[in-house]
């Protein structure tokens, strides 16, 4: 499975780059972010996702393992391959496509070319329990991940001890920076850094 890939772009035309690397040319279909990034550069790396078919393998290319992340959920629902997954994320910045998951905007989905309002409607449905968060105020999002569920619980833990979200949020970022992973090293960290013992 190729997941990753580095090199130089020999060509580039719709979407697909061919990208060189160690002597051979990789055919990549590419979501608009990165594309626009290997076209300008020249050169660059991109995430990979390999889909094999009957009818031969292709190769999908992401800028960053958020954006594979949110790819490889899309697919996972029925009614939306590889294709129309790049198609989605060419679209739409994932910060966006979040938020109309999350706030079960299917008129900002089924805008999308090719993709009609049941499908909108079916994205909705599978992923809006899952499909991760938008802080409004910063506009970050996070993918939801194994991880960040450990993450959530432990905010709604600490809000039960009575602390505000944000102030549970903030004090998780400094306990993962700091190397808590598990849910206990996460909250006594937090704990502690709040101030409470």
């Amino acid at each position: 499975m190729i997941g990753y890939l580095k090199g130089k772009v020999l060509d580039a035309e719709d979407g697909v780059v061919i990208l060189l690397n160690n002597g051979i040319g990789y055919e990549v279909s590419c979501s608009t972010t990165i594309y626009n990034k290997l076209v300008a550069n020249g050169e660059g790396e991109v995430y990979t996702y390999m889909a094999v078919k009957e009818d031969g393998i292709s190769l999908y290319g992401f800028s960053d393992l958020q954006e594979k992340k949110m790819f490889l959920k899309l697919i996972s629902v029925s009614g939306i391959g590889p294709k129309m997954g790049i198609t989605i994320l060419s679209n739409m910045d994932i910060t966006s496509l979040v938020l109309a998951i999350a706030t079960s905007n299917v008129k900002a989905l089924s805008s999308i070319k090719g993709l009609g309002k049941k499908t909108a409607e079916r994205i909705i449905l599978e992923l809006k329990e899952n499909v991760g968060s938008v802080d409004t105020s910063s506009g970050e999002i996070t993918v939801t991940t194994k991880e960040t569920e450990v993450n959530n619980d432990a905010v709604i833990a600490l809000m039960s001890l009575g602390f505000t979200k944000s102030e549970c949020v903030v004090a998780l970022k400094k306990a993962e920076q700091n190397g808590a992973k598990t849910m206990e090293e996460l909250i006594k960290f937090s704990i502690k850094n709040m101030g409470k013992i």
